[in-house]
């Protein structure tokens, strides 16, 4: 059984007297292995807020290393961590964080070759890539694993949100049909990923809790211009080449 130490009673506090949470749940957070793909603007807010909720374990892959015109929205880094590879300053700064969290940071491209082998025994795949490629290589896998794929996604200021469950909701294939390849810079203002992210990372916590509610064939959709927030039901595709 996993246990909670006094210090981590009361890191946790706040967490644990939510009647959704409570004791046992927060030793279900703290057992969980996520796999976190990406540490850009959605990934690097996501990895923090999963790190300072307690995830027992995180394991983040990303292949780049840290631009000047990454850190208006990616949260995790600074001038002086230009030049370093992302992997290095986010486990460095999520272990200072929280050092009750197991970081393991690798710094690889996500690939069809090597996804499945990466994602390893995780629980959960939270989405943080920024091109579609990339991100049909993890549906390929989360269909491969039953694991679910917490997707986010964003452009300018608009963005989009929802869990995919195999065997219970749609593929990112259904929502995205055909293969896309290559990709293109799109700006993004910054506190845009931030949001998305946050709602990743809430539906994370929510899965590994067990709670019910999850954006389960609902697409959340964001509209930063004039803060238009709906769902929108999303369907599974019967001839989608990979769930159907």
């Amino acid at each position: 059984m996993t246990f909670l130490s006094p210090e981590e009673w009361a890191r946790y506090q706040r967490q644990i007297m939510l009647p959704e949470v409570g004791e046992e749940g927060q030793r279900k957070i703290k057992s969980a292995k996520v796999f976190l793909s990406g540490l850009g603007g959605l990934g690097s807010v996501s990895a923090y807020y999963m790190a300072a909720a307690g995830v027992g374990h995180l394991r983040v892959v990303d292949r780049d290393r840290v631009e000047l015109g990454n850190l208006n929205r990616q949260i995790l880094y600074g001038c002086g961590d230009i030049g370093r590879p992302k992997t290095d300053t986010a486990m460095e700064r999520l272990h200072g964080l929280n050092p009750e969290c197991s970081v393991e940071a690798i710094h690889e491209e996500i690939r069809e070759d090597n996804a499945s082998d990466l994602i390893g025994d995780c629980s959960v795949i939270v989405d943080g890539m920024d091109n579609l490629k990339a991100r049909i290589t993890l549906n390929e896998a989360s269909l491969q694993k039953g694991i679910p794929l917490i997707f986010g996604g964003v452009e300018g200021i608009d963005g989009m949100v929802t869990t995919f469950v195999p065997g219970e909701t749609p593929c990112l294939e259904c929502l995205f049909p055909g293969k896309v390849s290559g990709q293109k810079t799109v700006g993004v203002l910054g506190p845009l990923p931030g949001l998305v992210a946050s709602i990743q990372a809430l539906e994370t916590l929510k899965y590994l809790l067990g709670m019910e509610g999850l954006l389960k064939c609902r697409l959340l959709s964001i509209r930063g211009s004039d803060m238009t927030i709906k769902t929108i039901r999303i369907e599974r595709n019967p001839h989608c080449r990979v769930c159907g």
